[in-house]
């Protein structure tokens, strides 16, 4: 008797790339002839313990969690996972300027620039 294989059910995204994140990336990308493919990783410093690190990656690690935003990928490594999950990658403008924020559940405490926060 030869049974089918049930297709695997979607993976709901551990992260989350706002639709204005997505159109900045997918800019700054197209400005230096590079995939529209962002990575989000944490470090330990910054004023609150941790900080966000950004950079457009031209690869993807076998481990590494994707989202996926109007074409445009987000990637986070297994490591800095534990650290953002559940989070929200978006892009603000306002009158004192332009930045990446993230908004992170997970954070218990945040700096006044919202670059680095502790869990």
């Amino acid at each position: 008797m030869q049974t089918s294989a049930t297709p695997p059910s979607p993976v709901t995204p551990k992260v989350t790339l706002s639709p204005a994140a997505a159109a900045r990336i997918a800019a700054i990308a197209a400005k230096q002839g590079k995939p529209a493919k962002l990575r989000l990783s944490v470090e330990g410093g910054g004023c609150s313990g941790f900080q966000y690190r950004f950079g457009l990656a031209d690869s993807i690690e076998e481990d590494d969690a994707v989202s996926t935003t109007d074409g445009v990928e987000l990637i986070v490594d297994s490591v800095s996972m534990d650290l953002v999950e559940g989070c929200t990658v978006d892009f603000v403008e306002s009158l004192g300027g332009a930045a990446f924020k993230v908004e992170n559940p997970q954070a218990a405490a945040g700096c006044g620039c919202g670059a680095s926060f502790s869990v």
